[in-house]
């Protein structure tokens, strides 16, 4: 047993208030977490934040903005930005954390909170066609690095090898077509990723290609780089079969849409921040 699970780190960085209830201060739980910098740590709290909000509960109540003072010397010192952090928003910021290091799998299983599945659902059929795409891309970031990660145990290791891995899958999935091919079919500039314009039904499509393809590979502890392309695209095959039997529209002819995910992803979080929440000074 690893010495994190030995010794559960969350436990130690829990605090309560006067009324008794647990809380976790984020600049804690962003060492525990392993984020060197604030800034890029705040990044994951503000994805969280969006989740919470997907979910229908308030982000004034999980993830309340204190500042407290921090000692510069000579008598000086500032007031630095910190959330006073439920568990529930503690469990979505590792959701949206690095799924391969220890301590955010460790985090997952700890804040771990019974119900939430059920409620997204609920709550996910409710949500405008710009926040499904927000979830279903958020999904699809996190379970591309456990794609990448069972790929390269496959000995995909080198860019270029992921890179033909990955159209594999898409040429199964979209009837042929390469992540070039798709690219050039909706009109994107060199810079700019399929995934981020995409619906949610291709990006669900996706979704599901990306988390059958890395169960397989991982099930059947697969080593060799042409099984795993074959894998990938069989995958992304069966994938579209499906889709055909339903008589859905094929991944290729679903609309392109005109917003990118990062431009709604800043409409959203600019949202949020415009909302007031109340600062609680803790001198």
């Amino acid at each position: 047993m690893s010495k994190i699970t030995e010794q559960i780190p969350f436990d130690n960085i829990k605090q309560f208030d006067k009324e008794g209830d647990e809380f976790w201060l984020a600049r804690d739980l962003q060492e525990v977490l392993e984020y060197a910098k604030w800034e890029n740590f705040k990044k994951v709290v503000e994805k969280a934040m969006l989740a919470c909000k997907h979910a229908g509960n308030s982000t004034s109540f999980h993830f309340p903005d204190v500042r407290k003072n921090v000692d510069l010397g000579l008598g000086r010192s500032k007031k630095i930005q910190d959330y006073k952090l439920s568990r529930y928003a503690c469990y979505l910021i590792v959701q949206n954390g690095d799924p391969r290091k220890e301590v955010i799998a460790l985090g997952q299983t700890y804040f771990a909170v019974q119900t939430r599945k059920a409620e997204e659902m609920q709550t996910f059929n409710k949500l405008d066609e710009n926040n499904k795409r927000l979830v279903i891309r958020s999904q699809i970031s996190q379970s591309n690095q456990l794609l990448a990660h069972a790929a390269h145990q496959a000995n995909i290791k080198t860019n270029k090898q992921f890179a033909t891995f990955q159209n594999y899958g898409y040429r199964g999935l979209y009837g042929g077509l390469t992540v070039g091919s798709i690219h050039k079919r909706k009109g994107l500039e060199k810079n700019e990723k399929i995934l981020d314009y995409m619906g949610s039904t291709e990006l669900g499509a996706n979704l599901f290609r990306i988390t059958q393809t890395e169960a397989r590979l991982t099930k059947d502890m697969i080593v060799l780089r042409d099984e795993a392309n074959n894998i990938h695209h069989e995958v992304g095959k069966k994938i579209r079969g499906l889709m055909k039997d339903m008589k859905t529209k094929l991944p290729e002819n679903l609309a392109t849409p005109e917003k990118n995910i990062k431009t709604i992803e800043r409409e959203e979080i600019s949202k949020i921040k415009n909302i007031n929440i109340p600062i609680m000074l803790d001198e």
